[in-house]
């Protein structure tokens, strides 16, 4: 779909909220700086991986550790591409992993954290739950000073105050937020009628679902139709009777469906295959994480559009990067990865053959550098 050379008359009416400074709407001359300004940073999101933009350098591997990774759900196909990482990296350390599965559900999770802790671990890898949500849960391993590192484990990069998370590891969820929506916005020429879902239970769903909003709602042809909070785990179960709710309701006002996970679009597909021509013009765009489930869809040309994928098993590397560090004495990297918009124009790049965003800039012989391997 050759959708970005609208993005210019579309991002006219978001500059307020893509744009660096609100100087970008305040004349002709610096909306049109404004606007190229913004151009270049949702094409750039549509480029191949290009250079490693990560860590040079770092300590040695640090030799004999085990790592216990909880997984909130092992059906989310987000957080098994970073555990597959994690192994892979793991493997070259010649560390020990073993993966605890929360199941997607609170009782799931603090009995898989209770476990990990059991098993006397060196370091966790929080791995797609909450971190404050788990705060008690996540008290002993403070206690016992073991080295924590997340993953989609609150709603920003970075440390999480109040837990023992050291770094979470993320793309920037507001910019992969904003590009989504936006292309949302360029796809329609500026007439996007939008629903959007999320999992309020996860800081950094919500943050994503909340800059999602905020474009569509600043866009003056744009309408947002709803935002439903439907949990991830809970998808399979309730998309397809939601899916044919929307369509009774809203119709052809209903354009878009942008979600903060692609895992929603795997259970909504049938019930908008059925649908025929009532759905044909529906398009899907995902704030997250590029399963390969939305390669094929987006490479087959079925209803999504777009997916903002993560570098997953690049992620996982980094993962153990920063837990080495943290193992080390020394500060994590806090390497926060560039947004990639996957299209169908770019699927066939950076592992899209295999149905991933693998980027193609040698993250793998950069940290075997740094460690020594």
């Amino acid at each position: 779909m050759k959708t970005w050379h609208r993005v210019a008359r579309a991002l006219i009416v978001v500059c307020g909220v893509f744009a660096t400074s609100s100087a970008v709407c305040q004349g002709p001359a610096s909306a049109a700086a404004g606007l190229q300004q913004a151009r270049a940073r949702v094409a750039t999101a549509t480029l191949p991986g290009g250079s490693w933009s990560g860590p040079t350098t770092g300590p040695a591997a640090v030799p004999g550790k085990y790592i216990a990774l909880m997984a909130e759900d092992l059906r989310n196909g987000g957080v098994v591409g970073v555990a597959q990482g994690v192994r892979e990296a793991a493997a070259v350390m010649g560390w020990t992993l073993k993966i605890f599965d929360g199941g997607g559900s609170p009782a799931g999770r603090a009995k898989a954290l209770a476990l990990a802790l059991a098993s006397r671990p060196d370091g966790l890898v929080l791995c797609g739950s909450d971190a404050l949500e788990s705060r008690a849960a996540l008290a002993p391993f403070a206690q016992r000073k073991l080295a924590v590192v997340g993953w989609h484990a609150g709603p920003k990069p970075g440390p999480i105050d109040g837990t023992p998370v050291a770094m979470n590891v993320s793309t920037d969820p507001l910019q992969v937020a904003r590009v989504t929506a936006l292309a949302a916005v360029a796809q329609s020429d500026g007439r996007a009628g939008v629903v959007i879902l999320t999992d309020s239970r996860f800081g950094i769903a919500m943050a994503k679902a909340n800059a999602m909003a905020d474009v569509i709602r600043a866009c003056p042809g744009c309408t947002l139709l709803e935002v439903r909070d439907v949990a991830i785990s809970d998808s399979a179960e309730k998309m397809a009777p939601l899916t044919e709710q929307w369509l009774a309701q809203y119709g052809k006002r209903w354009t878009h469906a942008l979600a903060i996970n692609d895992l929603y679009f795997d259970y909504a597909l049938p019930a908008l295959t059925r649908a025929g021509a009532a759905a044909k013009s529906l398009s899907l765009l995902s704030a997250g994480d590029g399963s390969a489930a939305a390669f094929m869809r987006i490479q087959a040309h079925i209803f999504q559009t777009g997916t903002v994928a993560e570098p997953l098993n690049a992620q996982g590397w980094q993962v153990v990067d920063e837990l080495n560090r943290l193992f080390a004495g020394k500060p994590v990297s806090a390497f926060v990865a560039p947004a990639h918009l996957v299209t169908a124009e770019n699927v066939g790049f950076d592992g899209g053959a295999r149905f991933q965003y693998d980027p193609d800039n040698g993250y793998r012989d950069v940290y075997r550098r740094i460690w020594k391997r």
